[in-house]
């Protein structure tokens, strides 16, 4: 069975993956005990590439880090080879207009970089790419994908390269959180469960009534809640951060837009590219390292800045 289009318009396409999906196994859900690697999250890209790029070379302008990636003269980034954890927390594409480069540059990383050391979320826009019957949002990048890039993202999503939360060395890590403690490995089996059931539903022809389903069937991670889906009780890809009690477990999150990284109680928001991205800088990253949280910022000077969170 062929996914049906949800626009008129030309159909979007997924890049090629570099990364061969049947060498992968599904990554690992913790940063390993042995493990010493600070933790570099950015979240929310929104396919505004060039904003990216920026956030994720500060880290290695800076006198306390190495370079997280290298940047070609055209601009292209690469794993710099340093003893980093990256994760990409969620909704790489649908606002900006450089969505397939940004998912690219995602590939590229997880292809040259060592198993395990890019990490790449599940965001509601990815959702989006799942359960265009659930959330129709035609004008989108995610929403004008083609059957097949649909279909390839089901591989990736099933291969474990794509997963809902993550293990740090204090913090866990997904796209918008939960107020109770993430169990993890339970969250990512559930992500490769629905995958599953949609690549059957494909198979069988019932791809459009599945999807619908898939919500109420995971709610722990596709959980929708309220008028906007944003309520307390959503799941890993939804909730507002502002419903995140102050003695949640500790996690970095992204999802709700925030001027800088945003803390409440053990819980802080590292959604700042949408709200900075008409200033000169603002964009950055957070960095976890074995005893603290810091964000790394662009500031408006071009200069950047290390702060605790």
């Amino acid at each position: 069975m062929r996914l049906r289009s949800s626009t008129d318009d030309p159909p979007a396409t997924l890049p090629r993956a570099a990364v061969e999906l049947d060498r992968w196994n599904p990554l690992d859900d913790a940063i390993p005990d042995h493990w010493r690697a600070p933790i570099v999250s950015i979240s929310d890209i929104h396919g505004y590439l060039d904003d990216a790029r920026s956030a994720l070379t500060a880290v290695g302008e800076t006198d306390r880090f190495d370079p997280v990636v290298t940047q070609d003269e055209d601009g292209t980034l690469h794993w710099a080879g340093n003893d980093y954890v990256l994760v990409f927390n969620g909704d790489m594409v649908d606002r900006g207009d450089r969505n397939e480069e940004t998912l690219a540059m995602v590939q590229r990383l997880l292809d040259e970089a060592p198993r395990g050391r890019v990490r790449f979320h599940l965001g509601n826009h990815e959702m989006a790419i799942l359960l265009p019957e659930v959330l129709y949002w035609p004008e989108t990048y995610s929403g004008r994908l083609d059957d097949e890039s649909r279909e390839s993202f089901l591989e990736w999503v099933d291969a474990g390269l794509v997963t809902a939360a993550f293990k740090g060395h204090e913090y866990t890590y997904s796209h918008a959180g939960s107020p109770s403690a993430i169990d993890v490995s339970a969250a990512n089996e559930t992500l490769r469960a629905a995958a599953a059931d949609l690549r059957d539903a494909i198979e069988d022809g019932e791809y459009i009534e599945v999807q619908e389903e898939i919500p109420e069937r995971y709610p722990t991670v596709f959980g929708l809640d309220g008028g906007t889906g944003r309520g307390p009780g959503a799941g890993l890809l939804w909730m507002d951060f502002k419903h995140m009690p102050t003695d949640t477990p500790a996690q970095v999150v992204g999802h709700t837009k925030h001027r800088a990284p945003t803390r409440r109680g053990q819980a802080v928001c590292g959604n700042v590219i949408r709200q900075n991205r008409k200033e000169h800088g603002g964009e950055g990253v957070l960095v976890e390292t074995q005893d603290a949280l810091l964000s790394v910022t662009r500031l408006s000077t071009g200069a950047v800045s290390v702060e605790s969170v």
